[in-house]
């Protein structure tokens, strides 16, 4: 699967198909293209639940001009809230079904976390099969956050966000 862009996400599941209308409808990515921005997170890899959201991450150099793009871009968006800790930006809102959380560092995307994740989880999806997928997501259903469902499935001892990128 192809992650750099949301064309996969036409052809996908029903809910993969409403993010890739409501992020292009309102144009997400666009707003955010001088960042960087990937989607990440459970929506891609098919193993979301009913409360999952659209996570966005970005790459910003200027900080405060990333604080700025993103609130010119939305902060007249239902819910919208915008926080920052340290080097970290995190902005959330809503759009029509959808929480969305653009998550923004000075780091680029693609050594991310969020990304390094999600392309390991792709591979132990791909390896494991229909019935793990199915098992990764009653244990979401159950609370748990996703690196912690691998990490038990997976019999991971110690941190499973450390662990998982033992699979890279």
């Amino acid at each position: 699967m192809h992650f750099e862009t949301l064309a996969y996400l036409q052809t996908g599941t029903p809910r993969q198909q409403e993010a890739y209308r409501v992020l292009t409808q309102y144009q997400v990515l666009e707003k955010l293209s001088g960042y960087d921005p990937l989607l990440v997170g459970t929506i891609p890899l098919n193993i979301d639940i009913e409360s999952s959201d659209l996570d966005v991450i970005c790459y910003w150099q200027d900080q405060q001009e990333f604080i700025d793009t993103v609130r010119d871009s939305f902060s007249s968006l239902k819910d919208f809230r915008i926080r920052e800790k340290r080097e970290i930006v995190v902005a959330t809102f809503r759009l029509n079904t959808f929480d969305i959380e653009v998550f923004g560092q000075n780091l680029p995307t693609r050594q991310q976390l969020g990304y390094r994740h999600m392309l390991v989880e792709d591979h132990l999806l791909r390896q494991y099969g229909e019935d793990f997928r199915q098992q990764v997501i009653a244990l979401k259903r159950q609370g748990y956050k996703t690196e912690p469902a691998f990490g038990k499935l997976l019999k991971l001892t110690g941190d499973p966000y450390e662990q998982l990128l033992r699979f890279e």
